[in-house]
């Protein structure tokens, strides 16, 4: 039986500029390689129409026929991690693996068990950074540690990435690519899946949006965010080629890539922040957590425009603009006192571009529980939002066609009153 590296495709979904396919092809003579369809994640999706899992499958498609074309095959496989391994090593003679990090708990507690199983059959493991420019560990301040606060991460952050060569990867050596016959594919039904109606924005890099981009990306009726988001979770486009374009285009834009990379490295060294406050003592909040209110709010029925007309939006298509989410992320946990993890959980079900770093950073900004977050007497003020960032009702009216109508409900508490419960709620709290 001939000697075999696998090179393991997961949040790296390209041919281009792939740091860990690069290194297996450079080092390894027959390199097969794999995508698995993760039961431990999948199993967990409730929604069977979800869009995530058919632009996977895609992505996995477009890789299988370019392969094909190499002479090799993608080896996909739909099962848990340890049980697909196990089997591979008893079918092929494996001398070594070969992936891209991934930096997030279920990840690292996945990757230690296949190392562990490698490890038992004398195979080695090679790991490579792919999906950040500045991984967690390369930004720390001067006693060593992590930064909690975002603008001297940022600040550092900028210094080594002008400082840094630019890394690209692409002088494959495909003659390294285990040549086989074409490999059997899976099908959404497989795996308990339907289509999705929801459709997948491009990949393509709008260089005049993002010149412009600090201009205009607060106003969710113009179309002047690049919606990268799911092809950055994906890894269907290579942070290293968006970050030197932003680099050189807009320094906000840049900035938003870092806040992805501040957010990652926080989860990385604090993992529980996935389900706790960052700043503990903000687990004493008495959340009110009122099952009614929450469903008006999924629903976008909370007789406030801008928020109703947000989540409208991530009901239809996915997506929710990022001026947005911060507004509607404080209705729920300011407004309603809803505890920030039930929208997270939300958002997490719903966004194309769900990642669980930003999402919970995000969640937690908005809560003022998180690190860098705001502060808790900070209340978005959902009408002066609207004046402000929507002024001529041009995104409201996309998503509420009954705005001007008796049919437009009444609002579902009042803000004054609201924004001193909330006040008087934070406080009571944190006093304690």
């Amino acid at each position: 039986m001939k000697k075999v590296s696998i090179f393991w495709f997961r949040r790296d979904l390209r041919l281009d500029d792939n740091h860990g396919l690069y290194e297996a092809l450079n080092a390894c003579e027959a390199v097969l390689p794999l995508f698995i369809f993760d039961k431990n994640i999948l199993d967990k999706l409730s929604n069977k129409e979800d869009a995530r899992v058919e632009f996977i499958l895609d992505q996995i498609n477009s890789l299988h026929e370019l392969l094909e074309k190499k002479g090799s095959s993608l080896l996909i496989r739909y099962g848990t991690p340890i049980e697909i391994f196990t089997g591979l090593l008893n079918s092929y003679d494996v001398e070594s693996v070969y992936t891209n990090r991934d930096y997030e708990p279920y990840a690292n507690e996945r990757d230690e068990r296949i190392e562990k199983l490698l490890n038992s059959k004398e195979i080695s493991l090679h790991t490579f950074k792919d999906q950040l420019i500045m991984e967690p560990g390369e930004i720390l301040n001067g006693s060593g540690e992590f930064y909690k606060v975002f603008t001297p991460f940022s600040r550092v952050w900028l210094e080594k990435f002008k400082a840094s060569k630019a890394e690209s990867y692409s002088d494959f050596q495909w003659k390294n690519l285990f040549q086989t016959k074409p490999l059997p594919q899976i099908t959404l039904a497989d795996m308990g899946f339907k289509p999705s109606e929801i459709k997948i924005p491009s990949k393509r890099l709008d260089e005049n949006l993002v010149k412009t981009y600090d201009e205009t990306r607060n106003f969710p009726a113009i179309d002047g965010t690049s919606r990268l988001g799911i092809h950055l979770r994906f890894g269907t486009i290579s942070i290293r080629k968006v970050a030197l374009e932003a680099a050189s285009l807009n320094k906000t834009f840049l900035n938003e890539l870092i806040w992805r990379e501040f957010y990652m490295m926080i989860l990385a060294y604090h993992p529980q922040v996935v389900d706790k406050a960052f700043k503990p003592a903000y687990d004493r909040i008495p959340w009110r957590n009122n099952e009614t209110e929450f469903k008006a709010w999924c629903e976008g029925k909370t007789g406030y425009p801008i928020v109703d007309a947000g989540m409208r939006e991530i009901n239809a298509t996915g997506y929710m603009h990022n001026r947005v989410r911060m507004v509607v992320a404080s209705f729920l946990t300011k407004h309603l006192l809803i505890d920030w993890r039930w929208g997270e959980a939300y958002f997490a079900e719903r966004l194309l571009d769900y990642e669980l770093a930003s999402n919970n950073g995000g969640w937690q900004w908005a809560a003022g529980t998180g690190t860098d977050s705001q502060p808790y007497f900070r209340i978005f003020n959902p009408t002066s939002q609207q004046e402000k960032f929507d002024k001529n009702w041009k995104y409201i009216k996309k998503w509420i066609p009954e705005i001007n109508s008796d049919n437009y409900l009444k609002p579902i508490v009042d803000h004054k009153f609201a924004r001193q419960r909330a006040l008087d709620t934070y406080k009571s709290a944190l006093d304690q």
